[in-house]
């Protein structure tokens, strides 16, 4: 539902988007595309990926005919190239409210399945292209369990015990403790907010990427529907 825009959360990406509109160009990993073996998005255009059900109609119809980049592409050790697949909802949401212009390159990344020291690893793979300008991203969420959302309510009050994984996990990120966050397991409350690990690794990518002197700044904090972390942030 963020993909429709209008909130605060769409308004702080936007306002990124337009700090790094001269990104040359923009790699991408998201929850929604998991992979045993590295592949990488190869094609000139691609289509959409609706990948969710029952919502709103508007959500179908949206379009975001961005490029690819196959040789940036070709440049990721390890990927196999993937010709067919589109860019699924955790790569074009986030994409579309920052660049709704869609004019810079995309290539999106398949998130390992090994779990967090791969996806770390991926992003220590990806860290040198930043020196080229190009955005490595990692799409997912701090704290994604739809079992407990508050689906009526995108507004609702934050439950604590979201706001608390959310909290420590933040401390944990500007300090770049990564050390710590490879045992969240073990962190009260992990076992709500990430009850499969997929939408938490993508964090890994990102650290994975930072450079040890970078600080973290935010782009968004907040919450939807109860407990849904919306928390973004940035490094540099």
């Amino acid at each position: 539902m963020s993909g429709l825009g209008g909130d605060a959360h769409a308004a702080a990406l936007r306002a990124f988007g337009k700090q790094h509109s001269d990104a040359r160009a923009i790699v991408i990993v998201s929850a929604h595309w998991q992979t045993r073996e590295l592949r990488a998005t190869a094609w000139e255009r691609a289509p959409l990926l609706y990948d969710f059900g029952g919502f709103p109609d508007e959500l179908y119809s949206i379009e975001y005919p961005v490029q690819g980049d196959p040789a940036l592409a070709a440049r990721i050790e390890g990927a196999a190239p993937e010709l067919h697949r589109g860019l699924d909802h955790g790569a074009w949401v986030p994409l579309r409210l920052a660049w709704p212009e869609a004019k810079i390159p995309v290539v999106e990344v398949s998130l390992p399945a090994a779990g967090a020291e791969a996806a770390f690893a991926l992003g220590r793979k990806l860290r040198p292209l930043r020196d080229e300008g190009i955005l490595i991203a990692g799409s997912g969420g701090i704290v994604h369990n739809l079992g407990l959302v508050h689906f009526a309510d995108k507004g609702a009050g934050v439950d604590p015990w979201a706001a608390e994984f959310d909290r420590w996990v933040a401390d944990c990120v500007a300090r770049q403790d990564t050390a710590s966050l490879f045992r969240y397991p073990d962190v009260p409350r992990a076992a709500m907010a990430v009850p499969t690990s997929e939408h938490f690794d993508p964090l890994f990518v990102t650290l994975g990427a930072a450079w040890p002197e970078e600080q973290a700044e935010t782009i968004y904090e907040g919450f939807h529907y109860g407990n849904i972390s919306m928390r973004s942030v940035f490094f540099r």
